[in-house]
């Protein structure tokens, strides 16, 4: 089974896939929406995710949620990208809290694969939460 997990930051939607909790060294790593006030960016951002949940055969998606309000609250654009996300019709989408991810982290051990970029360590940890 392949899982996807994201982190949404600014306008970038940063990607880890899993397969039986082991990483997968996926070529496509991030997906941008350039301009969310254009329709044509915003439908090259549904294309491209889409195509990218086809080939990568993503089964699930886990999104680590940002909070709505407040010093660190997410901005518009990750929650526009969030919405497209979860209107795809290939797979369910789930968000995992902040919470849950650092209490994973205490509770285990992690090591991040060598392949793995430093920019998506969030993205892996929160697949790694609901993969093991």
């Amino acid at each position: 089974m392949n899982i996807c997990g994201i982190e949404l930051k600014a306008n970038n939607t940063i990607l880890v896939v899993l397969n039986n909790n082991k990483y997968i060294d996926i070529k496509i790593k991030k997906i941008s929406l350039e301009d969310d006030e254009k329709q044509e960016d915003i439908r090259k951002f549904c294309n491209e995710f889409l195509d990218f949940l086809q080939k990568n055969q993503i089964e699930k998606i886990f999104i680590k949620k940002r909070a709505k309000k407040g010093a660190f609250s997410g901005g518009a654009v990750t929650f526009k990208m969030e919405g497209l996300i979860q209107l795809n019709p290939h797979c369910e989408v789930e968000l995992i809290s902040s919470n849950t991810i650092s209490a994973f982290e205490k509770k285990n051990q992690i090591e991040f694969p060598k392949e793995l970029k430093k920019y998506q360590e969030q993205a892996y940890l929160v697949a790694k939460v609901l993969s093991t």
